[in-house]
């Protein structure tokens, strides 16, 4: 602090750190009577200081706040948003004004050395992001999975378990698989007349499909074990010869 003609300002702040995008405050108190002149915050001291704040300025800069709006006393101010280049010495400086009109710096205080503060991340906020990490993995071990069976099955077809069942005069057949709904038309494809002799065809193109939807006479149903159920609906896949 410097004192004279029963003037005095105070800067109590000798360091502080500060975050990035935190807002840093500065203070200044001011007493007693000088000769009128602004009170102005430096950034740094001689001729390559610069004018962070002007007790005159109508439009100071939207980063610059004073902590007490219009008091003549506490020029404390708020500086929004931290950012490295803000790093420096900041001084709070009284000007008094000579009879010639031009300002002569009269006081200022010891100055206020400002820093970047590291800031340590949050236990809470590792956690999280740890969790987040393990959870798109499994996503997507998931997706790639049901990618793979889907592939699996759209080139092995469906993966009904094989049977076998005797039709007609046809001897003991394998059963492919078992599908469709009650109700559904019987069909017999003809291999024969679908396809010609000098054609390539694949296996399930010769394959014979077979349904028959007929219900079982009375006596066969009363002949059938007790809690046996009725075949309503079948579907076959026999090999052309």
């Amino acid at each position: 602090a410097q004192a004279g003609q029963g003037f005095e300002l105070q800067q109590p702040q000798n360091k502080v750190s500060v975050a990035v995008g935190e807002t840093l405050t500065l203070r200044c108190t001011t007493s007693g009577l000088a000769h009128p002149g602004p009170v102005k915050w430096l950034k740094g001291l001689g001729s390559g200081n610069k004018t962070v704040y002007d007790q005159r300025a109508k439009d100071p800069s939207p980063r610059v706040t004073r902590a007490v709006v219009g008091s003549d006393t506490d020029f404390t101010i708020h500086i929004r948003n931290f950012q490295p280049n803000d790093v420096g010495t900041y001084y709070c400086v009284k000007f008094v004004k000579e009879t010639t009109g031009k300002e002569q710096m009269s006081w200022h205080g010891s100055g206020t050395e400002v820093s970047v503060r590291e800031t340590a991340l949050v236990p809470g906020v590792v956690a999280a992001a740890v969790v987040l990490c393990f959870l798109l993995l499994l996503l997507g071990l998931f997706v790639a999975l049901c990618m793979y069976r889907r592939k699996r099955q759209g080139g092995a077809g469906s993966p009904c378990p094989a049977g076998t069942v005797a039709v007609g005069s046809f001897s003991s057949v394998p059963l492919q698989c078992c599908a469709g709904t009650p109700g559904t038309p019987s069909e017999v494809l003809d291999a024969e007349s679908s396809h010609l002799p000098s054609q390539q065809s694949s296996k399930e193109e010769n394959d014979i499909h077979y349904a028959d939807l007929q219900p079982l006479p009375p006596a066969l149903q009363r002949s059938r074990s007790p809690g046996a159920a009725p075949t309503e609906y079948a579907s076959l896949r026999v090999a052309a010869k």
